[in-house]
């Protein structure tokens, strides 16, 4: 795990903070998608589907800040869409670091090296590059050619000038083959990047190409295959994730997800359960985790949670299993992924809930509702 000691106390002592309060659920990660517009369309992904009255809608700083205010995390994602196409994402970003919170901003890389200069190497900001992969599986996966290499060149110029960067990787069917996962670690090895965060894709229900997603036995059986790979190889894997999050993802832990670990407010306002589903909305942090049914969503309990093994579900539940069991996870950490004993059980879908497809009826309240906004606008002047 390359994770800056700095950060892994703060977020330690957040988290014993809210223990010792008694607090039953809190976010470890505040998911900060100031649009839905993007610059590209991946085949994996279930968040540009949207008319141009929504993909034309921005957070403002602000919100943002009140956003972050609201949950209280010490650690910001700033997902989308494409955050750099937003015009005010500069003052975003360095409201938050100067608030001392640790900064994932996440982008495709097309506009970064374009627009390095506007930001300031620190501690607190970390740029996370989307790369699935090597060259090939990459350009597949975002469905243009010429990504991988312009994403590649803005890593090492955000490295040569001292910025924190990181990698993101989603694995689908088309690239998960752990043979070219480990040469791809080996390469982003290479780039001098802190480290590398790695999740099975999500079955995004509005996903433009739906038989490209790994269900549960096969992202074990990827994971484990990878990390018997990674035991022979020469150069050392840097991830950004827990050591407890890494063996879940190997079939060696039978977790539960923790949906308000990373809670989602967008330009709709706060997204229920979680990053990954948007089956309705709250108006304040508060409202989200007091009225949303909790106990409704999850592997087991409803059908599109079924395969899930996403790190925005699954990350805070290893990680305050870390802060339960410590001992574990450091055996994990110095020893490395068990590889060969059996797995642990799956939990059974024998009773969980259909699913229930509420996109179409969201997406024209809200429509609705921007009508309506302009129509008042037109009357007024």
């Amino acid at each position: 795990m390359a994770v800056p000691i700095i950060q892994q106390i703060r977020v330690g002592a957040y988290i014993l903070k809210q223990k010792l309060k008694g607090v039953q659920r809190f976010p470890l990660v505040l998911m900060l998608e100031p649009l839905f517009r993007c610059n590209l369309a991946c085949v994996g992904c279930g968040k540009i589907d949207y008319p141009e009255s929504i993909l034309n809608r921005r957070l403002s700083p602000e919100e943002c800040f009140k956003a972050v205010e609201e949950c209280g995390t010490p650690m910001v994602s700033i997902p989308g869409g494409e955050p750099l196409l937003h015009k005010e994402i500069v003052e975003i970003v360095e409201g938050l670091v100067a608030r001392k919170k640790f900064i994932y901003l996440c982008t495709n890389a097309l506009l970064l090296k374009k627009k390095l200069h506007l930001f300031k190497p620190s501690p607190y900001l970390t740029l996370s590059v989307h790369l699935d992969g090597l060259k090939e599986e990459h350009d597949h996966s975002v469905s243009q050619e010429g990504v991988f290499d312009r994403a590649v060149e803005a890593i090492k110029e955000a490295v040569g000038r001292g910025f924190r960067v990181t990698v993101n990787c989603t694995l689908f069917t088309a690239n998960a083959v752990p043979e070219r996962v480990a040469a791809f670690l080996d390469y982003v090895n290479e780039l001098g990047v802190e480290s590398v965060t790695m999740s099975p894709g999500y079955a995004y229900e509005r996903a433009p190409v739906q038989d490209q997603f790994l269900g549960r036995r096969q992202t074990k059986e990827l994971f484990r295959n990878l990390f018997r790979l990674g035991k022979k190889s020469a150069k050392k894997w840097a991830f950004n994730q827990s050591s407890l999050y890494l063996d879940f993802l190997a079939g060696n832990q039978e977790y539960e997800c923790t949906p308000w670990g990373m809670p989602t407010r967008n330009v709709f306002g706060w997204q229920r359960p979680c990053y990954l589903l948007g089956e309705g909305y709250a108006s304040s942090f508060k409202e989200l985790i007091e009225t949303t049914d909790w106990d409704a969503y999850g592997t087991g309990k409803y059908e599109k949670c079924a395969n899930c093994m996403v790190h925005s579900g699954y990350e805070a539940t290893a990680v305050i299993d870390t802060m339960k069991h410590p001992i574990r996870a450091l055996k994990v950490m110095l020893k490395g992924v068990d590889t060969e004993s059996p797995m642990a059980p799956e939990i059974s879908l024998d009773k969980q809930r259909p699913a229930e497809y509420v996109f179409e009826k969201q997406v024209k309240s809200f429509v609705d509702s921007d009508g309506e906004k302009t129509s008042r606008k037109a009357n007024v002047g």
